[in-house]
């Protein structure tokens, strides 16, 4: 039966949830990821929904089995992220999207949606918007976030999410970065974090650990686009292998 187990002895008075979902850059993977970390938050509960993989991960140094899916709680700052190990198939993203808005709502929860719009990378700092479900106009007017330039959809189990926050009139935000469409992006999400999550959530973070990951990943790209030309010019074996920087 699809539900939300959650530890009883942490008391969260109408939170705001960060959701983390793998999605393009995987952005919103990584700002989930960094907030746990570096917040140190307290493990709160396992995600059961319909659609979601049977398997259990583990983490480095430690013998004890996790869910794929997980919430994270600060009760300090009133503060739950949404973390995932695992992606949710477009198949079954409506069964995971209505779980978890009947969580929502039952909850007095307002969550924050990330998503990444692919785009070419450059060196300015990758450009943040917001979409609103229920009375999140006011939450992003107040932030000083603005909408999109231009006219899109987001898809996935994201958009999923947004759909099904809409439909029952949960006040929500959705926050759309500029981010690569190939590559992991933590400078997408380190922006995202500093220009939507912070102004939203009133959380200081500290992003610099993003931007070194950033550094590294960008002369990873530049090491693979070097090989891949070395293939074309005749060593088109070596190219294979390197799916893994993707």
């Amino acid at each position: 039966m699809a539900h939300i187990a959650v530890e009883p002895d942490i008391s969260l008075s109408n939170p705001t949830l960060v959701e983390g979902l793998p999605g393009v850059g995987l952005v919103g993977k990584i700002a989930a990821d960094h907030l746990v970390e570096t917040l140190d938050m307290t493990y709160y509960g396992a995600v059961h929904c319909d659609g979601l993989p049977r398997v259990a991960v583990y983490h480095g140094d430690s013998s004890e089995l996790k869910p794929p899916v997980r919430l994270y709680a600060d009760e300090e700052r009133d503060l739950l992220v949404l973390q995932s190990d695992v992606p949710v198939s477009p198949q079954n993203a409506t069964d995971f999207a209505s779980c978890i808005t009947g969580w929502l709502t039952d909850n007095d929860v307002t969550p924050l949606f990330l998503s990444g719009l692919p785009t070419e990378k450059d060196d300015d700092v990758p450009a943040v918007y917001g979409i609103a479900t229920g009375d999140g106009d006011a939450l992003l007017d107040e932030a000083g976030i603005v909408p999109p330039v231009e006219s899109g959809l987001v898809s996935g189990p994201t958009g999923a999410l947004l759909y099904e926050a809409g439909r029952h009139e949960l006040t929500g935000v959705g926050l759309i970065v500029e981010a690569d469409a190939q590559f992991p992006d933590p400078e997408a999400a380190r922006a995202i974090l500093e220009n939507g999550v912070k102004p939203l959530v009133d959380v200081e973070v500290n992003t610099e650990e993003l931007v070194d990951q950033a550094e590294d990943i960008r002369e990873a790209r530049e090491r693979l686009a070097q090989r891949m030309q070395q293939a074309e010019e005749g060593e088109s074996t070596q190219a294979q292998p390197l799916r893994m920087f993707q």
